[in-house]
């Protein structure tokens, strides 16, 4: 049997460096990643890259979920709205910073939401909020959110994800229909939306 709790910290120690806020840290440190996981790739649960979930969809790598974690800069108690559940991972590590009642999260593909709600609430993050729907149009009811992220590149910020942003509030997104380039937005109080660029990245393509 795999001692995933050394392999865990022996990965988050390898991460903490690149990170600065110590929330996002203890947050990997808390999360088990291998049961999100599937079980013929759990013994690669803690190497520092995206793992195959099924569906042609992948979990994202554990620096790239720290990094988006990390420039976000959530609260406690934050509405936080994710596109792109996948198993649930992305949105436990948010759920240990903001509460896991203030997580809400989009999936496309019926099967993966319901395979994540059992994985969530398993791990202790039952009162995440997992929908199905195309992620395009975000969860006007839940709006608005103090953070909104993708877990999945679009070629475009989807409008309806702004509009559903409060003033302050923080959007990333992968964006690009061929490379993709990872876009931080920021609602100013009067509305107006700042846009910034941290780099190339690579995730999976939107569907819907």
């Amino acid at each position: 049997m795999p001692d995933y709790e050394h392999e865990r910290d022996r990965l988050v120690d390898g991460l903490a460096g690149r990170i600065d806020d110590d929330r996002v840290v203890e947050a990997l440190r808390r999360v088990p990643r291998h049961e999100f996981v599937p079980p013929a790739r759990r013994d690669r649960a803690y190497v520092d890259r995206p793992l195959p979930i099924g569906d042609d969809q992948t979990i994202s790598a554990p620096h790239m979920v720290a990094i988006m974690a990390d420039l976000l800069e959530l609260s406690p108690g934050e509405s936080v709205l994710e596109i792109g559940t996948g198993c649930g991972y992305h949105a436990a590590i948010t759920a240990e910073i903001v509460g896991a009642e203030h997580v809400a999260s989009v999936e496309y593909s019926e099967a993966l939401a319901s395979e994540a709600r059992e994985t969530l609430a398993d791990a202790g993050y039952g009162a995440i909020d997992v929908r199905v729907g195309d992620g395009r149009e975000g969860w006007p009811e839940r709006a608005p959110f103090d953070a909104v992220y993708l877990t999945c590149g679009a070629p475009e910020v989807p409008g309806a994800l702004v509009s559903q942003l409060r003033p302050g509030g923080r959007l990333l997104a992968p964006v690009g229909s061929g490379a993709q380039t990872l876009v931080e937005l920021r609602k100013g109080e009067d509305g107006a939306v700042e846009r910034t660029e941290h780099g190339g990245v690579r995730f999976v393509r939107m569907r819907g």
